[in-house]
């Protein structure tokens, strides 16, 4: 059966010192779960990996499982295929990410059942400060750096859909869609 390109963002692994889990241990909790070419990116919790499931629900369901009984915690997970992660890349806003100097770029997550257009009901943008896009399972939040401290991001904490979202920045969204392609070539 042909494997599935996938990445795992995990929401809350190693923030504020809360849900402490080095990566060595998360890859083998995934390749406990028979998961293969298992490969994590950085402390925020991003496991690429392939399988041959294609009920996403299932494998997320046995992902937060399995974390759950290692961390004794619940930690959500939004889970993308490479292709779907390839269009959070090619179908980002015009210019997005490309002005470095002046704006700092985030991708908010959304882990199901949240979606796009409940996301962006709750989720507010600072005239002069924010702007907020629109995405497939994600919103794109730009900020003006020489504004940041007075962007409404942190507004999105308080929300309810907040626990149904994981955020990375536009870097860490570009490498690991790298390493997916990459992974994925072997």
């Amino acid at each position: 059966m042909k494997k599935i390109k996938y990445v795992a963002l995990l929401r809350g692994i190693n923030a504020g010192g809360n849900n402490i889990i080095k990566m060595n241990e998360l890859k083998i909790l995934f390749e406990k779960l028979n998961l293969s070419d298992v490969q994590t990116y950085i402390q925020c919790g991003n496991v690429i990996f392939n399988d041959s499931e294609k009920d996403k629900l299932e494998l997320i369901e046995k992902i937060e499982n399995k974390l759950y009984e290692i961390l004794d915690n619940e930690i959500k997970v939004s889970l993308l295929t490479l292709s779907e992660m390839e269009e959070i890349i090619t179908m980002k806003p015009h210019k997005y990410g490309e002005e470095n100097e002046k704006y700092k770029y985030d991708v908010i997550f959304l882990i199901e059942p949240l979606t796009a257009k409940e996301a962006m009901k709750e989720v507010q943008a600072r005239d002069g400060v924010d702007e907020v896009y629109e995405g497939n399972k994600v919103l794109y939040f730009k900020r003006l750096k020489e504004k940041i401290t007075k962007t409404y991001l942190t507004k999105i904490i308080g929300t309810p859909i907040y626990k149904n979202m994981t955020l990375r920045n536009w870097n860490t969204t570009g490498k690991v869609f790298e390493l997916m392609e990459r992974n994925n070539k072997k």
